[in-house]
């Protein structure tokens, strides 16, 4: 099995389950709060992990409670945290989740110490990118690192998976002539190419993405499955899992992500990778919470067996 490595963040999650979405000015009255182990980066690796995957991550906390809480069960699961910074003074990032009574959610993100994931700290670990085959990336730490991690990557000619979120319109396009496969969701895909109506057709913006530079597009379209334009400029449109219970869509996005590289690291092609990616993310969205609705592989295979 190929190793992975996972740059990105590490935040600890106060879930919070409202009736709607606030508006402007509007104060709504909710019940109580969860607190969970969460950063795009750090449920990635965790999933990984999860199914099985050998996975190293780089990343940093700060010097207080949630972050070695943090630490702890990424390590629990087996990933590889020897290398992630603690650091004093700083404040481990923090994320506020609002989960509606249909399950969807919006976040907002304090970084803390995720801002400090910076070009020196990643060359310090440098072997990193040595001994790994795959690089996983988000954009919950500084673009500037980002770029560097996927230059890097190339260079050494590791396969390289970008998770655009949050999107921003800003992104280098040395940053897409890095990247093997990216995976932004609908939305996502709008903001990249700042196209409010790029869901709506597919064709068009996936190529567009793919002439600036990425080989393979993966768009994730909720409970409508996920779209695929391959390298050689094919499309595919993959369904979702049907009949689900959705009760809260957290790391639906990152389990996706995960579950893409963990099917690459065993070597198989990209289709089956992706049949498998959305069936362990419609099977987190049954669940609640970040890391805490991650299953394992042998589920997921009772899972996969049991809605085929």
């Amino acid at each position: 099995m190929k190793k992975v490595l996972v740059i990105g963040s590490i935040n600890c999650d106060y879930v919070i389950n409202v009736p709607k979405m606030p508006e402007t000015g509007e104060t709504l009255l909710c019940g109580g709060y969860e607190l969970a182990s969460g950063g795009k980066g750090a449920n990635q690796a965790y999933a990984l992990a999860k199914l099985g995957g050998k996975v190293a991550m780089l990343g940093a906390v700060g010097d207080d409670g949630p972050g070695e809480k943090l630490l702890g069960n990424l390590r629990a699961v087996g990933v590889d945290v020897s290398e992630i910074m603690t650091l004093p003074g700083e404040s481990t990032g923090t994320a506020f989740i609002f989960v509606d009574s249909a399950g969807s959610n919006s976040i907002l993100v304090s970084q803390g110490a995720n801002l400090r994931v910076n070009e020196e700290y990643i060359k310090k670990h440098d072997r990193r990118f040595r001994e790994c085959d795959i690089v996983v990336l988000q954009l919950e730490i500084p673009l500037d690192t980002v770029l560097y991690c996927a230059r890097r990557a190339k260079e050494l000619q590791k396969t390289v998976i970008l998770d655009p979120a949050p999107a921003r319109a800003d992104i280098p396009r040395e940053l897409y002539r890095c990247v093997d496969y990216i995976k932004p969701n609908e939305v996502e895909l709008g903001m990249l190419l700042e196209d409010s109506k790029a869901r709506n057709h597919l064709e068009e913006s996936t190529a567009i993405l793919q002439s600036w530079g990425v080989k393979n597009v993966v768009v994730t379209l909720g409970d409508k499955g996920a779209f695929l334009r391959d390298e050689a400029g094919k499309t595919q449109t993959f369904p979702p899992v049907t009949g689900l219970r959705v009760v809260d869509t957290t790391a639906a996005g990152d389990s996706f992500t995960a579950a893409l590289a963990y099917g690459l690291s065993e070597g198989g092609g990209l289709r089956d990778a992706l049949e498998l990616a959305i069936y362990v993310s419609g099977l987190v969205v049954t669940r609640r919470g970040a890391q805490t609705s991650i299953p394992g592989r042998e589920r997921v295979k009772e899972f996969m067996a049991r809605n085929k």
